[in-house]
């Protein structure tokens, strides 16, 4: 691999990364304008999805070469996957109306433990001690970060359930985007699970807004799950002209097609620890932007997280031997 080839790739990941961690910030000031999660979730979905299929309708015509399309059978894989894609965003938003964004990112990014669970429960061997060790640091710098040490702040049990539910969900994402009809072109593989992610979305749309607006006994059945009413109101077609076009092009257009460009010439490896500048962009962009408090112990936190990934995916002796062998 050229060194022209990886500095370029390093680049794409970690421009992308930078970008997808500006998100929630974004997200936050959404509703602190008075938009709904189910309002944001809907135009960031659809606009997204609508971006991808000009951009897919321009790759098409131009393409020298005939594009490579789903059998039935990935077609209907891939809009599975593409729930827990839509099931990370909304868990996700969720998460920040009851906590700092800089908690929700970290929360996030337990996905880098739940990874290796859910690779050892596949495959059925343990995790090496590198991985062990990995783990054991990213949940010292949760504590850290989530200032969880500190007896006087008091987190939101609601906001730390939904984090990690979004976390166990973008896992889930990971694992398939990276095995289901790696064939495809990534344009059309994004449109399709966005599709899958747009049905979560919608059914979320109708059971939180507009179906106990038009239902009492819905409202009824909606009333078990939560007190807040606030947000059962007609659909605020405006998210779509004021946060809706930042939240597509930073969730669901540029950060997918950046990757896809980028982890060829990266490497899985290499990738995933460029990748993972999105938690201090996150952090950074909450601290500036919404004036959210982070201390030095949270940065600390941070910090350590960021090294577990690292640590994680250096490569080892044996690997390391077989790529000098190979070379």
């Amino acid at each position: 691999m050229k060194k022209k080839n990886i500095l370029k790739g390093v680049l794409f990941v970690g421009f992308g990364a930078s970008i997808y961690g500006m998100l929630a910030t974004f997200v936050k000031m959404s509703y602190k304008d008075g938009f709904t999660t189910s309002e944001v979730t809907t135009a960031q979905f659809a606009l997204g999805i609508t971006g991808l299929l000009i951009l897919n309708f321009i790759q098409t015509i131009t393409s020298k070469k005939k594009l490579s399309s789903p059998s039935r059978k990935e077609f209907r894989m891939l809009i599975l996957a593409g729930t827990s894609l839509g099931c990370t965003s909304l868990f996700y938003y969720i998460a920040v109306q009851y906590i700092a964004v800089s908690i929700a990112i970290v929360l996030l990014m337990q996905s880098v433990w739940f990874s290796v669970v859910v690779e050892s429960f596949i495959t059925r061997k343990l995790p090496n001690a590198k991985k062990i060790v990995a783990t054991l640091i990213v949940l010292l710098g949760t504590v850290l970060a989530t200032n969880l040490i500190n007896l006087e702040v008091k987190l939101d049990w609601h906001g730390v359930f939904w984090g990690l539910l979004a976390a166990a969900s973008f896992t889930m994402t990971m694992f398939t985007s990276n095995t289901l009809a790696t064939h495809l072109p990534v344009l059309r593989k994004s449109i399709i699970m966005l599709t899958g992610g747009s049905v979560v979305v919608l059914l979320f749309l109708f059971f939180a807004q507009i179906g106990p607006l038009y239902s009492e006994s819905l409202k009824s059945f909606y009333l078990n799950f939560t007190e807040n009413t606030e947000h059962i109101r007609p659909f605020d077609y405006s998210i779509f002209w004021t946060y809706g076009f930042i939240l597509a092009l930073f969730g669901t257009i540029i950060p997918p097609i950046l990757f896809n460009l980028g982890f060829p010439n990266t490497g899985l490896g290499l990738g995933s620890i460029i990748s993972s500048l999105e938690l201090p962009v996150s952090v950074t962009m909450a601290f500036v932007l919404l004036g959210e408090k982070v201390i030095l112990i949270q940065w600390i936190g941070i910090i350590l997280i960021l090294m577990a990934i690292v640590l994680m995916n250096l490569p080892s002796k044996k690997e390391k031997l077989v790529t000098e062998q190979i070379s």
